[in-house]
């Protein structure tokens, strides 16, 4: 029995597109986007960030060494949010109805900037009980400390958790831990699959 949902965060929540930050970052600093797409792919800038090796002070510093620029700390971090589409692709009435009886955990490889604007424009971020955000823990998916930490958030066994991800791989990481785990396709998948484990939310 289901005890505990967990939701992954973006593109199962909220779609995001990094192509938007590339092409705004490069009216900043006269790079194509494509050459600041291979930078930072080269850089592992991100992957540090979302592990929470620095803070975003110092995101920023080492992102303009890499793009050669000045950005004022306001626009940075609008230019840095701005891959986040405006809709999300779970209704906020459905994860609010799911915690009227269940409990829910969001898990995600994600960054302070990020999950800090996201909390305070997306609704659908407040009906969590737990969030375990790889900045926070250290650790991103699919390392299993990430996923030992969600089920110790979870408060239950792992087979009495189900969560969703939209990287095979990260799903793969959580079955690794005991988890019940499906990638995320779409909405209307989903919500067959957690009505399939009896969790409701009408």
């Amino acid at each position: 029995m289901i005890r505990t949902v967990i939701f992954d965060l973006g593109r199962v929540l909220v779609p995001f597109d990094f192509q938007i930050a590339y092409e705004l970052m490069s009216r900043r600093c006269g790079l194509e986007p494509a050459e600041i797409k291979r930078r930072f792919s080269n850089s592992k800038l991100a992957h540090g960030f979302e592990s929470g090796d620095f803070d975003e002070f110092e995101f920023q510093r080492r992102v303009e060494e890499l793009l050669e620029t000045k950005v004022e700390a306001g626009e940075f971090r609008n230019i840095w949010f701005s891959v986040f589409h405006p809709h999300t692709l779970i209704p906020e009435s459905m994860v609010a109805g799911i915690r009227k009886n269940f409990r829910t955990v969001l898990l995600s490889n994600t960054n302070p900037i990020h999950f800090t604007m996201l909390y305070e424009r997306y609704p659908i971020l407040q009906h969590f009980d737990a969030y375990i955000l790889s900045h926070e823990v250290g650790a991103m998916k699919p390392l299993p400390s990430i996923y030992q930490a969600a089920i110790a958030a979870a408060g239950c066994q792992p087979e009495e958790c189900f969560f969703t991800d939209d990287v095979a791989e990260y799903v793969e990481g959580a079955r690794s831990a005991g988890i019940d785990a499906v990638q995320f396709q779409s909405c209307e998948q989903i919500q067959q699959e957690l009505k399939a484990r009896g969790v409701y939310w009408e």
